[in-house]
């Protein structure tokens, strides 16, 4: 949460970000801001600081004014420093959800547990506690299943048997599943989220964004006008990892992109967490090893793994429905209070993709990787 002294006025920037954005007086602050050199920037845990503190002061400074004037050019007190960060990190100079969820949390009693009542974000857009329950919620489920990520990258092969292994994977699936469904009731109990933060997490991109047509110019730092899509769930690498595992694999219907990484948002991850994916990816098919083998016992254990993911998506489905989809009829309904956006809200997720079908789509594609039930060997030879 802290970066050393010469960085001082950055932290100072993201920790008023409200009352800067609010007051409309980031973005002369901005201006006035010296040009900081990364290299005193010792270890990953303050680049990823760093990273999260000016890209949040980006989105303020680009959208201070609304979504009706967004700021064209990225000052270059600003982008200079951010794209040395992003580049030492293997990290586009965008806020993404390895920023605003990954790295954006912190404890506010440092002894207590990391329960939902003792966690907060480090920096936060206005909206209170509608803008904390939309990113603490990602990182309740990123929480649960970091115990299956333990599992299938390094305990695996301590399982006498595959079906084994499959079955304790499968218990985790559900009891993370469970946990989430708990926890994000609790969260989303607490704060409804509002017409503005709705709107405004809607348009944080440069991409395919009706406000930036051609993108957004790093003053310093490229000639042209940059694209790139903002924070989403799509970038987190948990559920691709347990994907990868369980050899399913998505087709984008949403983008125009034959290349599945592109889909998967891969580039927008930490590297490290990329190359953790792509390894589970060229491991041996575990689904072929189960369909080369007759054991129904394999197979159902396999099933029970993928429904799993069939639950967690289908309630991520009505939660999105729930908690964006209707704030958002009723943003279009009333006027969004953030000019221009309102009518895209049903259409578009916060990193671009139409939203609704780019979550059945993959939904669907879960589904399809359900193996159907194979007789027991013994039925096999009566056969």
């Amino acid at each position: 949460t802290s970066l050393p002294d010469y960085y001082r006025v950055w932290l100072d920037l993201a920790n008023n970000l409200t009352h800067l954005i609010e007051s409309h007086t980031l973005r002369d602050l901005v201006h006035k801001m010296p040009v900081l050199s990364p290299d005193f920037l010792i270890d990953h845990r303050e680049l990823r600081l760093a990273h999260l503190v000016l890209g949040f002061i980006s989105m303020g400074y680009v959208w201070q004014e609304g979504q009706h004037a967004p700021a064209q050019v990225k000052p270059y007190t600003l982008a200079l420093p951010y794209w040395l960060v992003s580049r030492r990190l293997g990290l586009p100079p965008i806020l993404t959800y390895a920023d605003s969820v990954l790295a954006n949390w912190k404890l506010k009693d440092p002894t207590g547990d990391m329960e939902i009542g003792n966690m907060d974000l480090i920096v936060s857009f206005p909206g209170g506690e509608s803008c904390r329950g939309f990113f603490m919620v990602s990182l309740l489920v990123e929480m649960a299943a970091s115990s299956g990520i333990t599992v299938s990258c390094y305990e695996m092969m301590n399982f006498p048997s595959a079906s084994t292994f499959l079955l304790y994977f499968s218990l985790l699936l559900h009891c993370m599943f469970n946990w989430i469904t708990c926890k994000i009731v609790l969260c989303a109990s607490n704060c409804i989220y509002k017409t503005e933060v709705v709107c405004g997490l809607n348009c944080f991109r440069w991409r395919d964004n009706p406000m930036l047509p051609r993108g957004l110019l790093y003053e310093g730092v490229s000639n042209e006008p940059i694209l790139l899509s903002g924070g989403s769930a799509a970038q987190s690498s948990t559920i691709q990892c347990f994907d990868a595992l369980l050899c399913i694999q998505h087709e984008d219907e949403t983008v125009d992109c034959s290349d599945r990484k592109c889909f998967q948002k891969q580039e927008y991850m930490p590297p490290a967490h990329r190359q953790l994916i792509e390894t589970l990816s060229v491991c041996p098919s575990l689904r072929d090893f189960i369909l080369s083998h007759s054991s129904s016992d394999l197979c159902q254990a396999y099933k029970s793994c993928v429904s799993a993911l069939v639950d967690l998506r289908n309630y991520h489905l009505n939660t999105v429905a729930k908690y964006v989809v209707v704030p958002g009829n009723h943003a279009r309904a009333m006027g969004c209070p953030l000019r221009g956006v309102g009518t895209a809200l049903n259409e578009t997720g916060t990193g671009g993709s139409s939203l609704m079908v780019f979550l059945k789509s993959v939904r669907n594609t879960t589904q399809k990787a359900l193996i159907l039930e194979r007789p027991s060997a013994s039925k096999e030879t009566e056969m």
